[in-house]
């Protein structure tokens, strides 16, 4: 790691999500390469800035704050627009909403430069996009995971990213995901209400953290859409929007999401393990069965409410056939 902090800040929005948290589990999250120690030294020298103002390690963010922070090999401007196809689902005046394919990165991050979902947006709205996620995050309200596919929501001006972020942080943004889980739950639909916080020794992870006072309340609504032998299909509905949310309530409960890697769900399933025929080895999955559905809000600026639905992607269907043909109940 180099010994001097590189010139340039960096700037980071605080999302309703990350409300609450520590300063310096906030840049572990989004830098997790680095360690907390050297993160709180960096704070320590000044490193780092909420709102134009020096803060403590253990300084509590709001949403919308600003987070300078000087650190090494970070991007430094916006990402350069990239004519990657976009799947536009809506379009008006003060936002739009994509259908992010899975395997895409939401914005630049240490070792995924290019081929960002905002290097995307970047080469499809050029001059269209709202500068308040910051130079990196342009038109960005809310992110997915990287494996994730789905519904994202984009904000064309300032103004609109305010209402939209306004809407997020009051939860009044319906947001639907598909998932396919392990095992079947017992109950056709339920509430899971457990406190979410960071892994406490994997940096990159969350988890369920009843006894830990920098942990979250975290609701998640699940109903069963379809059974099958070992597995099933599930709409899960997020009344709070803590990372990873999905993920670490259907683990908790038993039913990790199918080819999840950080929560227990395997690497990848072949259409072998589903027929049980060792011998046919295509990959129909790798990466986490999860797919963020619908999204249900009132638009900003008319009032009128507004749904979009993206289709299941390829792969998540694919699996899905396979299943019905193989593993019905």
């Amino acid at each position: 790691m180099p010994d001097r902090l590189t010139e340039e800040p960096v700037e980071l929005i605080v999302e309703p999500a990350e409300s609450g948290w520590r300063l310096d589990l906030f840049l572990v999250h989004h830098f997790p390469d680095y360690s907390r120690v050297h993160l709180r030294r960096v704070i320590s020298a000044g490193g780092v800035l909420v709102d134009g103002g020096g803060g403590k390690p253990s300084y509590r963010l709001k949403p919308g704050q600003t987070v300078r922070a000087v650190l090494p090999e970070i991007p430094r401007q916006a990402p350069s627009p990239e004519a990657i196809p976009l799947d536009v689902l809506y379009e008006d005046d003060w936002l739009a909403v994509v259908n992010k394919p899975p395997a895409m990165v939401v914005h630049p991050a240490r070792g995924n430069w290019s081929g960002t979902l905002a290097s995307a947006l970047q080469h499809r709205f050029a001059g269209q996009l709202s500068s308040v996620g910051g130079a990196t995050r342009p038109g960005i309200v809310h992110r997915l995971d990287r494996d994730t596919s789905g519904v994202i929501l984009v904000a064309k001006h300032d103004l609109a990213h305010s209402k939209l972020a306004v809407l997020f942080q009051d939860r009044r943004i319906e947001k639907e995901y598909y998932a396919i889980v392990v095992g079947a739950p017992e109950r056709d639909r339920d509430v899971i209400e457990q406190p979410i916080g960071l892994h406490p020794t994997q940096r990159e992870k969350m988890a369920i953290r009843r006894n830990d006072p920098e942990s979250k309340p975290a609701e998640t609504f699940y109903e069963v859409d379809e059974r099958f032998a070992g597995f099933a299909a599930v709409r899960a509905l997020p009344k709070t929007g803590r990372t990873h949310q999905i993920r670490v309530h259907l683990c908790h409960i038993g039913h990790p999401i199918l080819c999840d890697r950080q929560y227990g769900g395997h690497s990848r399933i072949t259409r072998g393990e589903i027929t049980g025929n060792p011998e046919d080895a295509e990959v129909l999955l790798e990466r986490q069965a999860l797919h963020a559905r619908r999204l249900r809000f009132s638009h900003p600026e008319s009032g009128e409410t507004i749904e979009v639905v993206a289709p299941l992607p390829d792969d998540m269907a694919g699996v899905l056939e396979e299943l019905r043909r193989h593993r019905s109940v």
